[in-house]
């Protein structure tokens, strides 16, 4: 009777274990998808951790360019917050009824600098930039079609007087990420990116840096999409508050006062 017993319970076990599982499963905080700008790439895997070690559900994070990070949400692409790098690409979607307005907020600020190979340190001056492209080099940028990034640069550089001079003379890449790739690799003498893409990179320098008035601020709206889960709130109010303040510092990005 005693081995009977003993042999139940042995194969009573197992059949246990996938109820337990699954209970685990459902416990567990469903993944959150957040589509953020390119620039946002090292900051926010960094903020990814500290979320997750504050209890926070796994989040699934696509890079792209906030142009193209819109349209794909327009066109069904599922996202619980998008994380643009201008308001016109946020406007899109607002226009569009595809994001919750109520929740949108400007979360960080950046700078705009001109980078060279980390082995070419030599300031550069504005009117100094076709002089150190010389006769076939290239300055690489964001598209200015579609590019927040490369929108910034075409702004400040008509301001300043150059853009004319310089429009034909642009390697336009798909993202900011992708133009400070071109100088990393040596493949443009120059180029235009964020002054937090700079500081991510040890293979460029800065080597000149644009006046804020030379363009317009660059902020970085947030925002919940129209399809958010329910637990998307809690992780936007988490990339606004304290605790992800000193880790946006860190990586060269202003706050709001």
């Amino acid at each position: 009777m005693q081995r009977r017993a003993l042999l139940g319970s042995l194969l009573a076990a197992p059949a246990l274990l996938p109820c337990r599982a699954a209970q685990a499963q459902a416990q567990a905080p469903a993944a959150l998808t957040v589509f953020a700008a390119a620039s946002l790439q090292d900051a926010l895997k960094a903020q990814d951790a500290a979320w997750r070690a504050a209890g926070g559900a796994p989040l699934r994070l696509s890079f792209a360019s906030s142009s193209v990070l819109a349209r794909q949400i327009e066109q069904g692409a599922r996202a619980d917050l998008f994380a643009s790098a201008d308001e016109p690409w946020m406007d899109y979607l607002q226009q569009r009824g595809l994001i919750r307005p109520e929740t949108r907020a400007p979360v960080l600020g950046n700078t705009l600098v001109l980078v060279a190979p980390a082995d070419q340190p030599a300031p550069v001056a504005p009117a100094g930039i076709a002089a150190r492209l010389g006769a076939g080099g290239r300055l690489a940028v964001g598209d200015p079609a579609h590019v927040p990034a490369g929108r910034y640069a075409e702004q400040a550089l008509a301001q300043l007087g150059l853009w004319d001079a310089l429009r034909p003379r642009l390697a336009r890449a798909e993202n900011v990420r992708a133009a400070l790739l071109l100088v990393e690799r040596g493949e443009a003498p120059l180029g235009i990116v964020y002054g937090t893409d700079a500081a991510a990179s040890d293979r460029v320098a800065v080597v000149g840096r644009f006046p804020a008035g030379s363009h317009p601020p660059i902020t970085y709206p947030f925002a919940l999409t129209r399809e958010a889960a329910p637990g998307a709130g809690a992780l936007l109010a988490f990339l606004k508050g304290p605790q992800a303040a000193p880790g946006w510092r860190r990586a060269g990005f202003s706050l709001p006062e």
